[in-house]
């Protein structure tokens, strides 16, 4: 993927990583398009950024979905990169009443949207380079975010056939893997204590020149390439019993 003079379009592009890629590609020489549920975080995000394209849409609908699409495909005829980035994150036990209905919601964004959106968007003559964005959750989950863990390895494991699948076309697709990082991504103050998304993009960037197709930071990097057995004492340190 070239670094300078794309067109695109990132999900939930208004706040947290998406709005830290926004504000970068833009530094880099590119035109940007954000699109998100919340009409006040896209204004927001535009009075940050000036130059951003925004556009209201929520991911959970298919007809928006779709409408968005025919929207880009009119109006932006030229966009070369879908970036896959908008998520929810839910922390939550077998108690909560509301655990079926929150995992409906993280299900529909984090797996039915990026699912979608790649069936619609690779029809797009112009389109170049998918960027999914997943987690190191893919790869050991949290289990005080049961859900979420398990939509990230859907999603890691789909761009991997999806990857294979696109082979004999022009559609470059990547994977971006985060560890946690500084974001209100499932609550404000959750991760606080996390590293910045500046040096999380710095070696993003830096893995984009080196055009590779997974970029990973910190523990997002250890998790994708160890094996199960160490995977299994991470799992077990991450959810002690009791």
């Amino acid at each position: 993927m070239r670094l300078t003079g794309n067109k695109i379009l990132i999900t939930g592009g208004a706040t947290g990583i998406g709005f830290g890629f926004a504000e970068r590609f833009i530094q880099e020489g590119n035109t940007v398009l954000i699109c998100g549920r919340r009409a006040s975080a896209l204004q927001e995000a535009s009075v940050k950024a000036p130059s951003l394209i925004t556009k209201q849409c929520d991911l959970q609908s298919e007809n928006e979905r779709i409408a968005l699409y025919k929207w880009i495909a009119a109006e932006h005829p030229d966009l070369n990169v879908l970036i896959n980035n908008a998520g929810v994150q839910n922390w939550m036990s077998l108690e909560d009443p509301e655990f079926y209905k929150k995992a409906k919601d993280e299900i529909s964004i984090n797996i039915e949207s990026p699912l979608h959106m790649m069936m619609l968007f690779k029809e797009l003559g112009s389109l170049q380079t998918i960027i999914n964005v997943t987690s190191a959750l893919a790869f050991s989950p949290l289990a005080k975010v049961p859900v979420y863990s398990a939509t990230k390895a859907f999603l890691h494991s789909l761009t991997l056939s999806f990857r294979h699948l696109l082979g004999n076309t022009d559609i470059e697709l990547i994977e971006i893997i985060p560890p946690a990082l500084n974001t209100d991504l499932g609550g404000k103050g959750i991760h606080d204590s996390m590293p910045s998304i500046d040096l999380f993009i710095d070696a993003v960037f830096e893995q984009l020149k080196e055009e590779k197709k997974e970029l990973t930071h910190g523990f997002s990097d250890k998790y994708s390439k160890i094996g199960q057995p160490e995977l299994q004492i991470i799992f077990e340190q991450m959810n002690p019993i009791g």
